[in-house]
């Protein structure tokens, strides 16, 4: 690219701002010092774009003067390749760019020279500058760096900050570290025994039907040799799945999910479980509180990928599906090498998931276009395994496509340090949500009794509006109560059936239809 042309990528950096990846310097006349401490942020993070000649902390161009580009430029690589500045040393190449003040017009740019009084100026010298990550911690005289949203911070003093610097650009996995003071028979084998039994469930013929516990957990990468010691060892990611209690705490202090409810107490909580325990049983703990707070409303799920026939229609629990993706994604994904408590918030209007992460970008992801990384490959193999998760990516797509079922909303999934995905819930989802009168459904219940037969049966007779007592004659039960708890009211909470008169639900001429397909 000469001289003459930003490339559009260019031009689209400088409107989106400063963020993580993109930072602005005045740099008019002189070389800001605090680009090394940039420069040191980008290379420990995922690298960035520096852009001299643009005021910092707008999207102002106000160009630097072409008198002093040359000696900006060798100022860079001078302080660069100096090991005192920043160590090791970078190899960077400054680029200089001459841009016309009708092309900044054109795309939307501010621009404005404070020296040039006539406002006449026809274009402006920028210095393009490109970081990459780097695969060692960088220092900045002797400190270090790391970038925060739009800022470059220092968190030499920071001990975990700086670990996690580290693990980032390490190889391996922070749940591989090996603890020879362990061994296999330290773990407990009701756990080994159960994971076993689940995964046979899933798949009668499993290759651990066979295998003793030491032959599971090596073939599962859960015992490895330490490469400082070489004695071999229990990795972190045993004992998080299959250690006690006691041994957990031992080598991971601040190890603890945290699940709240968080409806009528906005300021604390409605009901709260602090679990500090392994994997296997933090999940059925999350997913016992999930349960316990939300609606399980009845849904139908199509699997006959376009074939005809009764068996392809399904009865499921949207609720569980959704829980089961987001709880599994949580424990499996999360960074333990972090601090930060892993939650599961369940308001009135949403579930928020939040754990530590080894971000790999940062925004909101797109569903159709992201690419998932391992992050615990052994934690996410288990899991897999004994049927907690399906294969990497799909929990996302789950995720939309129950969402859509159970509460009509989109999820969103935030990259970044701290992991985090919503879910929006409507207000039947939550115990506590729903109507204060009697005039109104019971949401609290929704257990059902309905066979796909019946229900097929009770869809069709419905394309026309009827009566309740219609649709019970019509599928022989005589006793009303239990007619509208366990039949009608589940079709109406689940979305199956609407209400002819919706302000009214208890109407003397109130009929029911078949929701139409939109």
């Amino acid at each position: 690219m000469g001289k003459d042309e930003l490339s559009i990528e260019l031009i689209n950096l400088i409107k989106s701002g400063e963020n993580i990846a993109v930072e602005f310097k005045q740099a008019t006349n002189a070389l800001n010092k605090d680009v090394y401490d940039t420069v040191c942020a980008f290379c420990n993070r995922e690298g960035g774009h520096i852009f001299l000649g643009i005021k910092d902390g707008m999207n102002e161009v106000l160009g630097i003067d072409p008198d002093a580009v040359d000696k900006i430029k060798k100022d860079f690589v001078t302080g660069i390749n100096n090991k005192d500045i920043l160590f090791p040393p970078q190899y960077l190449s400054p680029i200089e760019y001459v841009v016309s003040a009708e092309k900044l017009d054109e795309e939307g740019i501010n621009h404005f020279d404070p020296n040039d009084k006539s406002h006449k100026r026809k274009e402006y010298h920028l210095i393009y500058i490109r970081v990459p990550e780097s695969p060692n911690v960088v220092r900045r005289k002797g400190k270090i760096f790391d970038r925060n949203h739009d800022s470059d911070v220092d968190v030499t003093n920071n001990e975990q900050l700086v670990y996690q610097i580290y693990a980032r650009k390490q190889n391996t996995y922070f749940v591989n570290k090996v603890y020879p003071i362990f061994q296999y028979s330290d773990l407990r084998k009701d756990l080994i025994d159960r994971a076993r039994r689940m995964a046979l469930a899933k798949k009668s013929n499993h290759e651990w039907q066979n295998m003793s516990d030491e032959e599971m957990l090596r073939t599962a990468g859960l015992i490895l040799t330490d490469e400082v010691s070489g004695k071999q060892g229990v990795t972190l990611a045993a004992i998080l799945l299959f250690g006690t209690d006691n041994m957990i705490m031992s080598v991971l202090a601040h190890h603890k999910t945290d699940a709240i409810l968080r409806i009528i107490n906005q300021d604390r909580y409605d009901d709260r479980d602090v679990i500090i325990t392994n994997l296997i049983e933090s999940y059925d703990r999350l997913m016992e509180f999930g349960q316990r707070h939300l609606n399980d409303r009845f849904v139908m799920e199509d699997s006959s990928n376009g074939s005809e026939g009764l068996e392809s229609i399904q009865s499921i629990s949207a609720r569980d599906k959704i829980l089961r993706e987001i709880v599994s994604n949580m424990l499996a994904h999360r960074d333990y090498s972090s601090a930060y408590v892993a939650k599961m918030i369940i308001q009135k209007d949403k579930i928020i998931i939040e754990n530590a992460n080894r971000a790999h970008g940062f925004g909101n992801l797109d569903i159709m276009n992201f690419e998932p990384f391992p992050k615990n490959p052994p934690i996410s193999k288990i899991f897999r395994e004994i049927g907690l998760a399906d294969e990497l990516g799909s929990g996302m797509r789950n995720s939309y496509k129950y969402t859509k079922m159970y509460s009509g909303g989109i999820p969103t999934f935030t990259e970044g340090d701290v992991f985090r995905i919503t879910i929006p819930l409507s207000p039947a989802s939550t115990v506590n949500a729903g109507p204060d009168s009697g005039d109104e459904l019971e949401h609290s219940e929704v257990e059902t009794d309905i066979s796909l037969e019946q229900l097929v049966d009770i869809l069709e007779f419905c394309e026309v509006p009827r009566s309740r007592a219609e649709i019970q004659e019509r599928c022989g039960y005589k006793s009303a109560t239990y007619f509208k708890k366990k039949i009608l009211n589940p079709l109406i909470i689940g979305g199956q059936l609407v209400l002819t008169i919706p302000e009214k639900p208890k109407h003397p001429k109130q009929k029911y239809v078949r929701k139409k397909s939109r």
